[in-house]
């Protein structure tokens, strides 16, 4: 098994693809290697854990942690999804930018969303299970979000029907909380 580094725009996003070994019973695929993590640039403590189910359209974020943030590594297990990180750190070039990636069962790619990033997904298939670890604790109080529509933003998603939660269809748009970021 392997784990090959794939490229991506906006700096600070980890990219990478697992390979697995495949017989007629199915497949065996390490999904987390920390020495191998540490050689692809992935250097978190993770302390969390969380699994979504999620049906066909259903949008979730953009979400992120303001204080101390959070690095999220995101796979999805089963199905597919498009997930998107945007770039939330005022001094950084690419402020704003977003990029998106297929991540499914059957690419067994997987994302590092760092610390200073807005993160999202949007399910593709009939139903996904996405699995995230994460480098802090999940705190209320310090959770936040911009609107998944924002048009300074102008995240492409998939033409179809989506489910998007109330606060995420009410969340405010990068330009109203800009100032009040902590990165």
């Amino acid at each position: 098994m392997s784990f090959e580094r794939l490229d991506t725009e906006l700096e600070g996003l980890i990219l990478f693809e697992v390979s697995a070994n495949e017989d007629p019973r199915g497949f065996l695929s390490e999904s987390w290697r920390s020495d191998v993590m540490g050689e692809l640039g992935i250097e978190c403590d993770f302390v969390q854990e969380n699994h979504s189910r999620s049906i066909k359209g259903t949008l979730r974020g953009i979400h992120f942690q303001t204080a101390p943030g959070q690095a999220k590594l995101v796979r999805c297990a089963r199905g597919t999804i498009l997930d998107v990180a945007v770039d939330l750190r005022r001094e950084s070039p690419t402020f704003g930018s977003w990029e998106g990636f297929e991540l499914s069962d059957v690419n067994r790619r997987q994302l590092l969303v760092p610390i200073g990033f807005g993160h999202a997904f949007c399910v593709l298939s009939d139903e996904a299970d996405v699995i995230y670890k994460l480098s802090s604790y999940y705190d209320a109080a310090t959770e936040s979000g911009i609107a998944w529509n924002d048009p300074d933003v102008n995240v492409d998603w998939p033409a179809m029907s989506r489910l998007v939660s109330d606060r995420d269809d009410t969340a405010p748009r990068l330009s109203e909380i800009a100032d009040d970021l902590p990165w």
